[in-house]
Order: structure tokens, then sequence, then C-alpha cells
């Protein structure tokens, strides 16, 4: 048996389940299907997962009711998918317990990045795999940058504001791990320009960036200044 973190996904849609749990293995997990509440304590009296992502709207006994049946046990983690305009509905859930919710349509990458940041929240990061998405995601301080999605996550799986230079620059970084490159390196393979004497563009934007990555933006540990030469991405 795997000791990749357990994920059951519980909605009345077929083919959205496919996809979720499709998409959810390829990113390292384990994970089980069920179409309704009765299915999903089935598989719950057969182990215990990890997190559940729990539909809102089903036919028949909705999400909040099987949430609340969850509660009387030591209930797994869960996330809730929610469809547009289920604000309610969606307060009730995290006053019932669940961990986060999601709207539909699914964003799988964010979804992703949401059932991981719960697992860390929960104690279960030992287990996880460690650079879901392959050579496409790397850790800048408390936060994750994808360079598929061409996003920065925060530790809860937000989504952060993040310009396309500073995004440029951070692949540049992700992709120079380890290595000093100084201002003339950074305009050339971030911005595709070269260096000129008084330019502090990129002492601005990466000040902006050290202020959403660093734990505390005046002593960044992750970008490092080096003194009289430029900047290096050091996450170790």
């Amino acid at each position: 048996m795997s000791d990749a973190p357990l994920i059951y996904v519980c909605d009345d849609e077929a083919d959205l389940r496919d996809m979720v749990a499709e998409y959810l293995a390829r990113h390292g997990l384990e994970v089980a299907q069920a179409g309704c509440g009765d299915e999903l304590r089935a598989l719950i009296a057969e182990q215990r997962p990890d997190l559940i992502l729990l539909d809102i709207n089903m036919p028949g006994e909705d999400g909040l009711s099987v949430l609340r049946s969850l509660q009387a046990n030591d209930a797994p983690h869960v996330i809730m998918l929610t469809a547009a305009g289920e604000t309610v509905d969606r307060i009730v859930g995290l006053e019932m317990g669940a961990d986060d919710y999601l709207g539909k349509p699914v964003d799988l990458r964010e979804l992703v990045a949401r059932v991981r940041a719960v697992l860390r929240r929960k104690g279960s990061a030992d287990r996880l795999p460690e650079r879901a998405g392959g050579k496409n995601r790397f850790a800048f301080g408390k936060c994750t940058l994808d360079l598929e999605a061409a996003k920065l996550f925060d530790g809860e799986g937000n989504a952060l504001p993040l310009t396309a230079m500073e995004f440029n620059l951070l692949k540049l970084f992700a992709r120079n791990k380890g290595h000093v490159l100084n201002r003339d390196q950074i305009l050339e393979g971030a911005h595709d320009r070269a260096w000129e004497p008084f330019d502090r563009s990129i002492d601005i934007r990466i000040s902006r960036i050290r202020k959403k990555i660093e734990v505390n933006p005046e002593k960044p540990t992750v970008i490092r200044t080096v003194r009289g030469i430029g900047y290096i991405y050091d996450p170790g």
C-alpha cells in the first residue's frame, strides 16, 4: 500500500470525479471515489482518509448533511466543493468544521495547491511528494511558485497577485537555484534588456517579491543580496 496521502472524492458527477481523481493521482496522491454519502461512509469504514473533497450540492443527502455525520467521529479533513452563489452553505460548512472550500468549476491546479496546504497544516507534509508537479514547482519561502500555472501560491493555497515581470524574475531564480546572478544577467534573463548604471528596477521588484515570500522581508533568507554582485535564490 502506498504511503502517499489518501484522498476521497465525493461528488455525484462521475465525469468530475474521474477528472479530479486522475489529476490528483498524477501529483502523487492516492485517490478513491464515492458518488454519495453512503458510498463515502463505506470507504471511511474500510480506511480513514487524510482528506475528503466533498460536494455540497448532491441529490438526496447533500454535502452538509454528510459533513455533519462525519463530525460525530474522528473526522478526516474536508475541502468542500461549492457551486457559484452557495455563500451561505459555504459559511455553514466552515462553521461545521470543514477546512477549506473551492468553487466550481474546479481549477485543478488550485485544487492541488489547496489540498497540499491543508495537508501541510494538518501534519501530513512528510508524506507529500517532495515537489508536486515535478520540475515545475519551487518553494519560495512561505510560498510555492508554479511555473506551469504561472502563479505564486501562499501557504494556504491562495494565488497571490503577481505581475508578468515578477513572475519572470521568480522563474529566472528558480532555474538558477544556488547561483549568484548579477543585475545584467537578471535584466537579460528576466526582462530581455541590458542593465544601465542607475537602473534600480530590479531592486524595487525584488523588494516587492520579498514582501510576498519572506517571513521577514527586512531580513531575507530566500532571495539574498550578495553585496557588490547581485542576488541569489538559496532556499536551503
